[in-house]
C-alpha cells in the first residue's frame, strides 16, 4: 500500500499501530488484538494501519480491506509531532484511532484516543527516569501537554476500566461526556510448549529438584512433584509495580522460590542489586520469556502475586487465572473491579498483611481450589471481540456525529 491510495467504499479509518505486537508490550497487545478482531468483524469499512519497521512484517493483513503503511516516526519524538500528521492527511481518513495518548498536536482531523490510565501523572516519581532531573521535568511537562491536547480535541476517549474512567474524569472533567470503557481480555487459549522445552526452561531457572529416578529416555517428561514450589510475577519493574515488597516477603517463605518474569532493563537491574545487597536467595529473575514458555510458568506456579500500586486494567492476573493459577493481588486501583471475587487481596503498603494473605493462600488448599474455579469464571467475562465491536461502534458514531454537525452548520 505504501506510495498509493486504495479505493474506499464506505469509511476510511486509520489506526496508529506503531506500538503493534511485542515491541509495544501491553500497548502492543491491545493494538494487536483490536486490529485482529476488527479484521474478523468489519467487512464494510476500510482501514489504514500505520506501523514502524520493527513491526511492519509482524502484521500481515488477513482482511483485504486492511492495508498497512510504513510510519517510521519514533514514539514521543519531534517527528511524531511534526511529520506524522502529513502522512495521516495523505490518506484522507474519516477518523483516526490513537491507541495511546501520544497524539500529534498538529493533526487537524477527527480522532479517537485510548488513554489506558494516568500512571504517568499519578506517580510522577524521579525513580522512574534514568536521565537528569532537568530532562525528566521537561519530558514530564511535554507529556502533560500532549495528554491534555489529546483529551481536549478527541471526538471520543476510550479507557479500559471504570476505575480509569473515574480517575481521568476527576483530573479532566471536560471529557465526562465523551469517555467510554472497553475492557481488555486474555486469549481464549493457553500456550503450552513441549514437555522437553518446558524442562529446559525450568532447568535454566533452577526450579527442578534433582530427580535420581529419571533416565535419559524420560528426559522430555515434566513431573509436578520434582519442581521446587514457586510464586510468580509477570510484568515490568517500574516503581509503581511495587516489586520491592518481594524483598521482605521472600525471606518469610524460604521453602518457596519467587520467580519475577520481565525483560531485563534499568529497573530490573536495580532490583537485582537490592536482592544481592540483602542476600535474598530465593528470588529468581527470569529475563524475557516467550508466550509458550510463560504458559508453563503460569500453569505450575503455586500462586501469582501482583502487588502493584496502580493499574488501569491489570492483564497479567487475568492471564494467570486463565491457566488455573490462584492470585494474590493488591487491593488498589482497578484490580478489585477487574478481578472481582476471583482473587485474594491485600494492602500493598502493608507488608505484614501481604505476607499473611500469601501464607493463607499457600497453606489452604480449599482457598486455592476456590480461587481457581472463580478465576476461570472471571476470565470468561472478558472478550477481545467485545472490545473490538464496541470500538468499531465508536468510530461510526463519531463519523455520524460529525456528519450531523456539518449538515446543521449548512
Amino acid at each position: 500500500m505504501e506510495g498509493r491510495q486504495p479505493m474506499f467504499n464506505r469509511m476510511r479509518i486509520g489506526i496508529d499501530a506503531r506500538f503493534y505486537g511485542s515491541v509495544g508490550k501491553g500497548l502492543g497487545r491491545y493494538t494487536q488484538k483490536l486490529i485482529e478482531h476488527l479484521e474478523i468483524l468489519d467487512t464494510e469499512n476500510e482501514y489504514v494501519v500505520f506501523l514502524r519497521r520493527e513491526n511492519f512484517s509482524e502484521y500481515q493483513p488477513r482482511n483485504p480491506r486492511f492495508h498497512k503503511v510504513l510510519a517510521q516516526y519514533p514514539w514521543y519524538g519531534w517527528a511524531e509531532q511534526l511529520l506524522f500528521p502529513f502522512l495521516l492527511l495523505k490518506y484522507r481518513l474519516r477518523v483516526v484511532h490513537f491507541p495511546h495518548f501520544n497524539v500529534p498536536i498538529l493533526y487537524p482531523g477527527v480522532f479517537v484516543v485510548t488513554l489506558h490510565d494516568l500512571i504517568l501523572l499519578r506517580h510522577p516519581t524521579l525513580r522512574g527516569t534514568t536521565r537528569s532531573v532537568l530532562f525528566y521535568w521537561i519530558k514530564y511537562g511535554a507529556y502533560r501537554l500532549v495528554i491534555f491536547c489529546a483529551l481536549r480535541r478527541a471526538a471520543k476517549v476510550i479507557t479500559v476500566s471504570h476505575f480509569a474512567k473515574r480517575d481521568i474524569v476527576e483530573r479532566y472533567p471536560f471529557v465526562c461526556h465523551k469517555i467510554e470503557v472497553t475492557y481488555e481480555a486474555v486469549d481464549d487459549f493457553c500456550f503450552m510448549p513441549t514437555p522437553r522445552k518446558t524442562r529446559v526452561l525450568f532447568q535454566r531457572l533452577g526450579l527442578i529438584v534433582k530427580d535420581e529416578k529419571s533416565s535419559e529416555n524420560k528426559s522430555d517428561r515434566l513431573v509436578h512433584d520434582i519442581l521446587k514450589p514457586y510464586c510468580l510475577y509477570v510484568g515490568n519493574a517500574y516503581p509503581h509495580k511495587n516489586l520491592e515488597i518481594f524483598l521482605d516477603i521472600a525471606s518469610c517463605f524460604p521453602e518457596y522460590q519467587f520467580v519475577l518474569v520481565g525483560k531485563e532493563d534499568y529497573f530490573y537491574r536495580r532490583l537485582e542489586r537490592q536482592v544481592t545487597r540483602r542476600a535474598v536467595r530465593n528470588i529468581i529473575f527470569s529475563g524475557f520469556v516467550d508466550d509458550s514458555e510463560l504458559g508453563s510458568l503460569y500453569r505450575f506456579a503455586s500462586c501469582y502475586v501482583f502487588p502493584s500500586l496502580y493499574e488501569g486494567f491489570g492483564l497479567p492476573p487475568l492471564e494467570a487465572m486463565n491457566y488455573g493459577t490462584p492470585v494474590l493481588a493488591s487491593d488498589r486501583a482497578s484490580l478489585p473491579e477487574i478481578l472481582g471475587a476471583a482473587a485474594l487481596y491485600a494492602d500493598p503498603d502493608n507488608t505484614q498483611m501481604f505476607t499473611q494473605r500469601l501464607r493463607d493462600l499457600l497453606e489452604t488448599s480449599e482457598t486455592r481450589e476456590q480461587l481457581r474455579k472463580r478465576g476461570h469464571e472471571q476470565v470468561a467475562l472478558y472478550h477481545w471481540s467485545d472490545m473490538a465491536k464496541k470500538t468499531r461502534l465508536l468510530y461510526e458514531s463519531v463519523v455520524q456525529t460529525k456528519k450531523y454537525k456539518n449538515n446543521e452548520s449548512t
